[in-house]
């Protein structure tokens, strides 16, 4: 017996001793700390997936009571004084159904020793760093809005002033803190911020006479109104929105292609906010001005916000329909839309859901998907607007019926068959039969390529391209002239399964351009004969077949990306050619383009019709089926005909509609562009597990945010309904009186442009990643009084900048030196306005008070944009930009800046220096840098060297004094007398090295890129 109790003594020892080897005791600490031993191992191991950003099973250990409790699987997971009961020990040592962490770096025994002792000594964690669960639900922008009462404002011996109750509140913080307003600013100071901040100019010299020697109480209220009046106004403020929209007028991306009517956009922006539109309806108009203000044109160029971002050509028009690629790009682009939408309007940044439950707000992922689905009916396109509401009515009726004929019902399958559409088509076919136009193949004699690409003819006197593929070549082509008299020339090209993707084109994605075509009465080298007009069945924008005829080859026609089919074009001849002086015709085709985009198959013909000639639309399998007589027609084929004849009608009579205009807009209905269409209603929307679009869950319908929970969350639209529907109950929704998040949005924004900070600075995320309010009562109560009070923008501008806190100096120095010290300390950012902030001028008012300094601005309004760069054809659709080969002296270069061309890829250098957005990014607020690129810009750019000269001139021509010239050109720029140094010392400068140098430094100065 005592053999065995000294085996088993033995055994014991033993395997207690290689335990012990393997955790050292010395190696775990005698007293477990949670915070030096405990916390770092769940730093290191445990918070990537139970942590404060993510919460797998619902499970967090950086927070005590969750941590103890258990997640949705497991409760508790730490049993105090017992860790073989403790489920977090059993996943760690990999003894349970799961082992943690599931990847990466598993925990060493010392580790796991540590927290087998930490949870036997009773899992000590201190009340210090216990954490705490917040609850996204609980946060302060979307809690209902209610009137704040206006602080009774206690006069302590520094009479604050009180114009209006905006100064109530910051006066009420200000002495919480135990800060007092700083003095208010000279009244030159005054007029200068308000000029700039309502109207983005600088006040003349004589306006600011005015202002000074006026003595009326109200002349401040006075000169506030006539500003808010100026059209100047809605030019200065448009352009706030439109950094906000991410506004340009190209696609951006890799194909860069000019938007040719995006500009109406900004004219309605500058209109609405002239007009003082009430700030729900300027807001519904921009989501579904269509659907809900159908009779007003305005309402429809409005949408031009939701298109106002950058749109990925290549993914959305250029591949094929039926590709993943096509669908994540649609996926995208409504990610900005929706984006735009609610960054701008609500101020949140609904976009962080799209692969999870948002890790901070409240906005589940299914809400994200639900904006989508808002979306999910519209395109980017150049959208009809019609300024009739009976012609705007009728071009819809035949907008709907041309889609419907591109798919016919049953029901349409069986009117079309009618005895009366079959009538019809018979009066068609006979109207047809006199009025076609009679073509004639050209039988090639000689036919050659410049590079050696082989061509070789085809039963139907076609020839078709093979063998090396050079970057460029020249097709010559001689024919005997078929005809007495020709009076056009076409120009076919046609498919075939050799070329890549059916052709036309001999590019791998099957497309071509044809740089210029000429044509010789005669061989090779005979005369020229001049071209009277072109037509073609398809263009693309600054691809038309015009460029085919302009004597530029860096221009084409580019028959791209409709692969696949055949084409056409047609070249009207000035003078026919007559046999028997030109029994023989010359074609030569130029392909001087590059890049291999080769015409695969071309085909030549000519007629003898009358002009004008255009082009026969008439497609192969309706020709074919004219051609069989009409007693022995099927069904499908006097169906085929039907529906053909019914297009064409329709197609007429659209073109016989009074003319329309084009908006780049969100849009359900417009003209196809390639491979760019109208969607077919709104296209299901699915949940992407992780933002995957090889993971589709659950399908989705349309809504906003549940965090607003007093407004529904989902929309009650029909499912059959017009798209339009959603984006009319989104819009009801944004404008909701109570939804807290808009009226809330917008006065902040009004706030920051005013102050140079709003009362939240984080301008376009109300949620817990941004700023709290630095006054968030007076932040409500502004709220409710521009909500209730008319919405009116222009209201809201008088109250801020009539309060005593927005004629604050922002001179540091005008306070008392101890006053100032203190007030550093204590808010050395000035959130609590203590005095005003002094910001540098945006690029637009730099570049305007130039202008207007010369005396050469333009005040002109409206139109296309001018484009102060030259351009010509790029390797692809993204043209070449060249800004130092614009005339800078030219009236192109006197407009507003509001009214230039904004080239997203290839931004103005002179005001991106400045930080003036290029449009790729929403950007609510611009950084407001110094940095020496802009000295360099403003000592250096033409168009400043340029406003030297002018303002130069003008002094020479106002005066010929030099000291009053000195004076003058202080007091215009600086908008203030010289002093006397500054007379003296500006005056010897001009002397030895000209007035345009001397007017030079002034616009270099911080005197002028500083307000305040």
């Amino acid at each position: 017996m005592a053999v065995k109790r000294l085996i088993a003594f033995v055994l014991f020892a033993a395997l207690a001793s290689r335990a012990f080897a393997e955790v050292p005791i010395d190696i775990v600490p005698p007293q477990i700390d949670f915070i030096r031993d405990v916390r770092p191992i769940f730093e290191r191991s445990c918070y990537t997936c139970h942590g404060a950003e993510k919460q797998k099973s619902e499970y967090r250990l950086d927070v005590r009571d969750v941590a103890l409790k258990g997640g949705e699987l497991y409760a508790p997971s730490i049993v105090p004084g017992k860790s073989d009961e403790s489920p977090l020990l059993q996943f760690v040592t990999g003894d349970g159904d799961l082992t943690m962490p599931p990847e990466g770096e598993q925990l060493s025994d010392r580790e796991i020793a540590i927290l087998r002792a930490w949870i036997d000594g009773g899992a000590v964690w201190p009340d210090e760093v216990a954490g705490e669960v917040v609850d996204k639900a609980d946060w302060w922008s979307w809690q209902p809005l209610t009137r704040p009462a206006v602080p009774e404002v206690e006069h302590d011996g520094n009479s604050p002033r009180i114009a209006n109750p905006i100064d109530a509140f910051i006066v009420s913080e200000l002495a919480r803190h135990e800060l007092r307003q700083a003095p208010q600013a000279d009244r030159r100071t005054l007029i200068r911020r308000v000029y700039f901040d309502l109207i983005g100019l600088p006040p003349t010299p004589e306006e600011v006479a005015v202002f000074l020697a006026d003595d009326d109480p109200r002349a401040y209220e006075v000169l506030i109104d006539k500003l808010l009046a100026s059209p100047r106004y809605g030019e200065r403020w448009a352009r706030h929105w439109m950094d906000a929209a991410h506004f340009a007028e190209t696609h951006g991306h890799d194909q860069d292609r000019i938007r040719e009517h995006a500009w109406p956009y900004r004219d309605y922006l500058i209109a609405a906010l002239n007009s003082d539109k009430p700030y729900g309806q300027f807001i519904q108009e921009q989501v579904a001005g269509d659907a809900l203000f159908p009779n007003d044109p305005q309402a429809t160029v409005a949408l031009g916000f939701l298109a106002a971002g950058p749109w990925d050509e290549s993914s959305l028009r250029d591949i094929l329909e039926d590709t993943i690629d096509r669908q994540i790009g649609r996926y995208l682009d409504r990610d900005d839309m929706l984006s735009n939408a609610m960054n701008n309007v609500v101020s949140l940044t609904v976009q962080c859901a799209r692969c999870h439950d948002h890790k901070f707000d409240a906005i589940p992922q299914d809400d994200y998907y639900a904006l989508q689905a808002v979306f999910a009916g519209v395109e980017r396109a150049n959208r009809v607007v019609d300024h009739s509401p009976e012609v705007k009515h009728r071009r819809l009726e035949l907008t709907a019926l041309k889609q419907a004929l591109e798919q016919p019902t049953d029901e349409l399958h069986a009117e079309l068959l009618a005895v009366d559409a079959q009538r019809q088509v018979a009066e068609w076919e006979q109207q047809l039969s006199g009025n076609r136009v009679r073509w004639l193949e050209l039988d090639p004699e000689t036919f050659t390529s410049a590079e050696g690409t082989t061509l070789v003819e085809q039963p139907d006197h076609s020839l078709l391209a093979s063998g090396a593929r050079p970057d460029r070549d020249t097709y010559t082509i001689t024919a005997p002239l078929p005809l007495e008299t020709a009076t056009a020339i076409r120009v076919e090209v046609l498919t075939h399964d050799s070329l890549p993707l059916g052709g036309p084109g001999r590019q791998d994605n099957g497309n071509l351009h044809l740089s210029e075509i000429e044509i010789r009465a005669g061989d090779a080298e005979d005369p020229l004969v001049a071209i009277a007009s072109t037509a073609a069945d398809f263009n693309q924008p600054d691809w038309g077949i015009e460029k085919a005829v302009d004597g530029v080859s860096q221009t084409a026609w580019g028959v791209y990306p409709r692969v696949g089919e055949p084409h056409e074009a047609v070249f009207e001849l000035k003078e026919p050619l007559r046999a028997p002086s030109a029994s023989r015709v010359t074609v030569i085709l130029k392909q001087n383009h590059g890049g291999g985009h080769l015409i695969g198959r071309v085909r030549l013909s000519v007629t003898d019709a009358a002009p004008p000639v255009g082009i026969d639309l008439l497609p192969a399998e309706v020709a074919a089926i004219l051609k069989v007589p009409a007693a022995e027609r099927s069904d499908a084929q006097r169906l085929a005909l039907a529906v053909h004849q019914r297009r064409t009608e329709v197609e007429r009579e659209l073109a016989a509609l009074p003319p329309s205009s084009l908006v780049y807009a969100a849009a359900s209905d417009f003209e196809p562009d390639g491979g760019l269409k109208p969607p077919p209603g709104p296209r299901p929307i699915h949940l992407l597990h992780r933002g995957d679009i090889n993971q589709p869950r659950e399908s989705v319908e349309p809504g906003a945010l549940s965090c607003v929970a007093v407004l529904p969350s989902r929309f009650d639209v029909s499912t059959s309904g017009h798209e339009s529907e959603r984006r009319a109950a989104l819009a009801r929704w944004l404008t909701d009186r109570n939804n807290p998040l808009t009226w809330r949005s917008i006065v902040n924004r009004v706030w920051h442009h005013h102050f140079g900070a709003g009362i939240v600075p984080t301008l376009n995320d109300f949620g817990h990643l941004g700023s709290t309010p630095s006054h968030p009562q007076l932040l409500d109560w502004l709220a409710v009084e521009f909500r209730d009070g008319g919405q009116s923008l222009k209201t809201l501008h008088r109250m801020i900048v009539t309060s005593e806190t927005y004629r604050q100096s922002a001179s540091i120095a005008a306070h008392d030196p101890n006053v100032a010290i203190h007030a550093q300390a204590i808010d050395a950012d000035n959130r609590l306005l203590w005095r005003m902030n002094r910001v540098r001028l945006d690029a637009e008012c730099i570049h305007d008070a130039v202008l207007e300094f010369t005396g050469r601005l333009d005040l002109r309004m409206g139109g296309p944009s001018d484009r102060q760069f030259s351009t010509s054809p790029g390797v692809h659709v993204t043209p070449v930009v060249d800004y130092k080969a614009f005339d800078v002296n030219g009236s192109t270069a006197q407009r507003r800046s509001v009214y230039r061309f904004l080239f997203r890829t290839l931004p103005d250098p002179l005001m991106e220096a400045l930080d003036c957005p290029s449009g790729d990014q929403i950007t609510p607020v611009r950084a407001n840098t110094v940095t020496v690129q802009q000295a360099l810009a403003m000592w250096n750019d033409a168009f400043v060297l340029a406003s030297c000269e002018h303002l130069a001139n003008r002094l020479a021509n106002e005066t010929a004094a030099s000291d009053k010239r000195v004076a003058m050109a202080v007091e215009l720029v600086f908008g203030r007398p010289a002093t006397d140094e500054e007379l003296r010392n500006l005056a010897a400068y001009a002397e030895q090295h000209g007035l345009a140098n001397m007017c030079r430094l002034l616009f270099n100065a911080n005197e002028l890129l500083f307000v305040n």
